[in-house]
Formats: structure tokens, sequence, C-alpha cells
């Protein structure tokens, strides 16, 4: 904060609050707002029906309830004093932006991502131990499921099915599970519907929930019988996309190079115009996070980084296809998260 010329941190809804505080406020009408001083003591604005649910930390924040009849935004101006500038949350509902800049006229407004991004963006050895047991924990699913049938199933069930195993399995919530069958699959994020799955289809399905405070994510193909030589021999190009990406992620790597590398090999391909996302996104307790490996981002991979590499092959009105692992960056080079097979799996 000292560097960026920051007086004042105020967090509200949003990853950043549990990251710092360990309390994840609902998000309510009712104004939760960490207030972090830059040279004074940081204050936890809740209301009073919240407070029980904040485990106190004295030595880091002070708990302040405040009641229905008081005023929230007044508390939180008062807290944060006169400062020039304010670091705000990123995902700060609008309402609470606008009062806030009512009550602080003087004080000009910034991203408290600035401040907070580059503290998230490295992982330590316990936020990297978290990710390895939610990895675990969805390689277990997706390695199951190349015995599970999925003719005669719809999107919807087999959606069902992913997040029951990742709340059997100790997440504590399913995120999203993505389940994209036939010509659906060409859609990246396609909304699981009652679509019957038949013979011949390709289904993609993309999972992740938050374990342990800590995100998993992973995407694995599967296709009912046989695939067509059209089908095996560009998911062909895709595996070879992704492996060429993951060796690619070395400390030190600019992000965007990762994904260049992703991108050539598929265009090579003749399938350039069908790869039409970023490689990757960065994942901890947020799936999509910092370092995100997209053209333009020239950040360098550093220790501790963590990421998915998942590029896509996606052709409308026939199928999609798209594989994804977790990977941390190491000095001694790209380490996958995840370890389940990734090959076409063949199905009942």
């Amino acid at each position: 904060m000292g560097e960026l010329g920051i007086d004042v941190l105020l967090l509200s809804v949003g990853a950043d609050l549990p990251y710092l505080t360990g309390y994840e406020a609902m998000p309510l009408e009712r104004l939760t707002m960490l207030v972090l001083p830059r040279d004074d003591d940081a204050a936890l604005v809740v209301p009073r029906l919240e407070a029980a649910r904040v485990q106190e930390r004295p030595e880091a924040f002070t708990v302040r309830p405040w009641e229905e009849t008081d005023d929230p935004i007044g508390l939180v101006a008062r807290l944060a004093g006169p400062a020039g500038t304010a670091a705000i949350g990123d995902q700060t509902w609008a309402r609470f932006v606008l009062d806030l800049q009512a009550a602080m006229p003087t004080t000009r407004f910034r991203k408290a991502s600035e401040v907070t991004g580059p503290l998230r963006i490295v992982k330590d050895a316990a936020e990297v131990a978290a990710l390895r047991a939610a990895a675990r924990a969805v390689d277990e699913i997706a390695s199951a499921m190349r015995d599970r049938p999925f003719a005669g199933r719809t999107e919807a069930e087999i959606h069902r099915e992913l997040v029951d195993r990742m709340l059997e399995l100790g997440h504590e919530r399913a995120n999203f599970a993505i389940v994209a069958s036939g010509a659906n699959g060409a859609s990246p994020h396609h909304e699981p519907g009652e679509r019957t799955i038949a013979a011949g289809d390709v289904v993609l399905c993309d999972f992740g929930g938050t374990m342990r405070s800590y995100c998993s994510d992973i995407t694995r193909m599967f296709v009912v019988g046989e695939p067509d030589s059209e089908v095996r021999d560009a998911y062909a190009v895709l595996v070879d996309a992704q492996e060429q990406a993951v060796r690619a992620a070395t400390v030190g790597t600019p992000c965007e190079e990762v994904d260049a590398t992703a991108r050539r090999v598929i265009g090579d391909a003749g399938f350039g115009d069908r790869f039409i996302h970023r490689t990757g996104h960065g994942i901890g307790i947020e799936a999509h996070e910092d370092p995100y490996l997209v053209a333009g981002n020239a950040l360098p991979l550093a220790p501790g980084h963590a990421f998915s590499i998942e590029p896509g092959i996606y052709l409308p009105d026939r199928f999609g296809l798209r594989l994804e692992d977790i990977v941390l960056a190491t000095d001694e080079g790209p380490e996958r998260l995840n370890e389940a097979p990734r090959d076409l799996a063949v199905v009942d």
C-alpha cells in the first residue's frame, strides 16, 4: 500500500476478504467491509446478525458490528479517515461504491486488486497443498467416469453425478459442472440440459469446486463408442497443443508465450479459428484469478503461480474438444497437479 500510495484498503464481498481474514461475507444488501488503513489498525464492519459467523482475530482486526438502524457507510468513512486514496474491492456492489464515494468526496478510488493481486498470485506451501488435494479429488472423479454409462442419460443427469461426487469427495461446494454432448460441445460454457446422450456422441466434461477454500478445475473428453477419424485426429492435435503448452510454462516465460505455444500447434493443424478462448487462467481461492495465459499478458511466470492449461477446438454444429489440467510453475519446471488419464475415453 505504501509503494502504491494507497491510504486505506476497503474489502467487501469477493475473495480478497476471506483471503486476508478467513471470513467470507454473505452477498447481502447489508454492508460487510474490512477497513484496513495503511498506518492504523484494521476493523471488520459487519451487520450485527452476521457477527457470530466471524472468527475473532484480535491480533489482526477488530470486529465492528452495526445495528439495523445504524449507518454502515458513515462508519466505514470514519474508520477510513481522511484518506487521499482508497483501494476498494473489485467485486464490491455498485450501491456501496457510490455511497462511499459520496461519503468520502475528497478520496480517489482505485482497484483493491492492485494491492491484493500480487499477494494472491504466488501460492505458498499450504496453498499448493490445498490445490493438490482438490486436484486429486477431481482426478478420482474423472477416472471413475471412464467406467460409467453415458448413452441414454441426459447432460443434466451427468451434471448431477459430477456435482454429487465432488461433494462426496470433500469439496465444500461444486462451482460448476459443464456437460456438453454432440454439437453442444462447440459452446465452451454450455449449460447442461435435457439432451439425451447417444451412440457416437463426443461429450465434454469440465468440472470443479472449492475444497479447503481452494479450487479444482479439470476437463476430460469422452466418446460413446469408437470415435471417427475426424474426432480422433482433432483430439490428437489438442493433446499435442496442451503438452507443448505445459512444457513451455517454465519460470520466466511470459504468460502470452504459453498461450502462443498452444495456439501455434492448433493453428498449424488448420483449426486456428476454432480455438476461441485464452489458453488458461490462474486458480486459487477463486476458480479464475491471475495469472491469465492470454495474448497481451507479458507477465513472466514465477514459482508458485498456479494456472490451468486448457486449449480447445470447437466445430459449430458438430462437436467441441477441450483438455484441461492445473499446472504449478516451479524452479524445477512445470508440475501438473492433475493426473487423470488424458486420452479420449471410450464409454458405453
